[in-house]
């Protein structure tokens, strides 16, 4: 499993609740005890007050977010690559591109962040450009670049110095120099000694002397005379007139506004989408960290390599991470109805009536023989006392209080003292809004062609009840016109006293009330 899969992300619903992030946690850290350290917990939504409280208590790291698991570009094999200087010529980038067999180089600072780009049809384009004699002096060109597109040699001047000023001419006779050649041109010139002296003399900025001819003392002594550097170069002086034109930096010519670039973030159907509307052929893309990391070609988009999962505490569509058509399902833990969700392959699926998601989860501690640190007991029992209320849920079971009773033990715990101060804290919403009181534990269901929510608040006081329902209430009517829902009903739950007040939002939720549960509304 450690070689086909990178991780397996282990989820829990929507909106999530005390079990659903504690499952997470607790079951993803038993699946790394029992195998390959690739299991990693998720949230797919905010933490309420109670679970909070819940993961300071026992110093356990908040789950990361996760709100998609459809393929994103971290998914696929893109082409890693090192980002350039600005400062490379053109030749040097051009070789690079052969060598390794790519038509775009992306351009980065000394932070590794994106600059722009260049590709081979623009350093084609720039070397087309011959009658623009000046491109030098307006890339401002270190001589250093030029002294390696010609694999010269600097025999009199600062390698480091930039070219401001001048062209590129070519010198071959003082009498077709003669009124030609300006201060602060460079010209190349062979061995003819006349032409070497006449250019020096005129004011050019560099000579470089082709074929590597000799530099005699007396050319070396009014050079240096007449500030004018001397590079040396074998080419002969076609092959060195062709290139050095070549010398430029890459920022000159590179793309460096409108990029098109993608995060490792983002989806691969949204890479396919910018992909279409486009001409471009390579796409730089940046790491989680914001730093140029590679290119992405749409050859890069038929090998996606799917996200694994695992599902606790939920196993319907409507409660689970979206996109989770396009990833594999691995494993199910759960303890609700069996659902609407599909599986691409056989996956495990464990489902028990108890009270609890990680009343499976401990079984599957005790099955595996793995030990239970205090940190695992206290979440899966701050979990199990959450779900079932402190054992006066309707759904709990014995197997749910002999597990409790137990993980208090393990966790060095008095269970009534420290449910008491958990649902405290849950059941506090002095600064919460109605939508984040209302998403505290919220879930969507579907029956035939009938879609519902339902939520429950539990409360040790009357006081934090009355609160949170003046709060919640009035919402209801919105949330469901926002979810496109038929109805919402919505319990706020006396612990101590074993009782609800049920609200409700919807046409025709009163009546189904009624019907259920044989009362008046």
């Amino acid at each position: 499993m450690a070689e086909s899969i990178r991780k397996v992300n282990v989820i829990g619903h929507l909106n999530p609740d005390t079990d659903s992030i504690c499952s997470a946690i607790s079951y993803a850290y038993l699946k790394n005890a029992l195998g390959p350290k690739i299991f990693e917990p998720r949230r797919c939504g905010n933490i309420n007050r109670e679970t909070a409280f819940v993961l300071k208590r026992w110093g356990a790291e908040e789950p990361e977010l996760i709100t998609s698991v459809r393929p994103q570009i971290k998914d696929l094999e893109y082409q890693k690559q090192k980002g350039i200087n600005g400062e490379m010529s053109l030749y040097a980038a051009w070789n690079l591109m052969r060598e390794e067999h790519q038509d775009t180089l992306c351009i980065t600072d000394e932070n590794e962040d994106l600059r722009g780009l260049v590709t081979v049809k623009d350093i084609a384009n720039a070397n087309m450009a011959i009658f623009d004699t000046d491109v030098l002096a307006t890339a401002r060109t270190s001589y250093r670049n030029v002294i390696e597109t010609l694999n010269g040699e600097m025999v009199l001047g600062n390698p480091d110095d930039v070219i401001t000023s001048g062209r590129v001419f070519v010198g071959t006779s003082p009498e077709m120099m003669e009124d030609t050649i300006e201060e602060g041109d460079i010209v190349l010139v062979t061995n003819r000694y006349e032409t070497q002296h006449y250019a020096v003399g005129s004011g050019a900025a560099c000579l470089i002397i082709c074929c590597d001819a000799p530099v005699t003392r007396a050319l070396k002594s009014s050079a240096e005379h007449h500030g004018c550097r001397i590079i040396t170069t074998p080419y002969d002086t076609y092959a060195a007139t062709r290139l050095i034109c070549m010398s430029m930096p890459v920022r000159s010519i590179m793309l460096d506004h409108d990029l098109v670039e993608f995060s490792v973030n983002t989806t691969v159907e949204d890479v396919r989408k910018v992909m279409s509307s486009t001409r471009h052929r390579f796409f730089p893309v940046i790491n989680e960290e914001g730093h140029f990391d590679g290119v992405i070609t749409s050859a890069n988009l038929f090998d996606i390599k799917r996200k694994h999962v695992i599902l606790v505490d939920h196993n319907e569509v409507s409660q689970a991470v979206d996109g989770l058509s396009h990833a594999i399902i691995l494993e199910i833990i759960d303890h609700h109805r069996i659902g609407s969700i599909e599986t691409s392959a056989p996956a495990l699926f464990r489902n028990q009536p108890v009270g609890c998601t990680c009343t499976i989860v401990y079984q599957m501690y005790r099955e595996n023989d793995v030990e239970i640190s205090p940190t695992m007991a206290g979440l899966m029992l701050s979990a199990i006392l959450s779900d079932t209320l402190m054992f006066r849920s309707p759904t709990c079971t014995p197997m749910d209080e002999k597990a409790a009773r137990k993980l208090a033990e393990l966790a060095g715990v008095e269970l009534e003292k420290y449910a008491d101060a958990m649902f405290e804290h849950g059941g506090d919403v002095a600064g919460k809004t109605a939508a984040e009181g209302f998403n505290g534990d919220y879930k969507i269901f579907t029956s035939g062609e009938v879609r519902f929510g339902v939520g429950q608040g539990s409360y040790m006081t009357e006081k934090n009840r009355k609160a949170a329902q003046a709060l919640v209430g009035p919402y209801l009517p919105e949330a469901r016109t926002k979810q496109g829902l038929d109805y919402i009903f919505y319990m706020f739950t006396d612990v101590r006293n074993s009782s609800t007040e049920l609200l409700m939002a919807g046409e025709g939720a009163a009546a189904l009330v009624e019907q259920a549960f044989g009362v008046q509304i």
